[in-house]
């Protein structure tokens, strides 16, 4: 029974995109991900942009981040911002 559950989590990650992060050097702390490695899609007011990693299909977000409100962003805008906070 397991398995079946197993094999509809892998076909449900594999219809999901790859997600590019990217950190702005314009911008303290602002971060973002895009659905391309190039971040064309990214907000050119806080450029550059630098790619600091991917998180695959089956891979979660860091930071306790929402893999569905990423995916929603990327598909209405084209890329969705976060900035980290910094800790007290």
């Amino acid at each position: 029974m397991s398995s079946r559950f197993d094999r509809r989590a892998t076909i449900r990650a594999s219809h999901r995109p790859i997600l590019y992060m990217f950190r702005s050097e314009k911008s303290d702390g602002l971060n973002a991900f895009a659905a391309t490695a190039s971040g064309t899609s990214l907000p050119e007011k806080f450029a550059p942009w630098i790619r600091t990693g991917s998180v695959m299909p089956s891979g979660a977000p860091p930071f306790g981040l929402s893999r569905s409100a990423i995916e929603t962003g990327i598909s209405e805008r084209g890329f969705q911002l976060w900035r980290r906070t910094k800790s007290a």
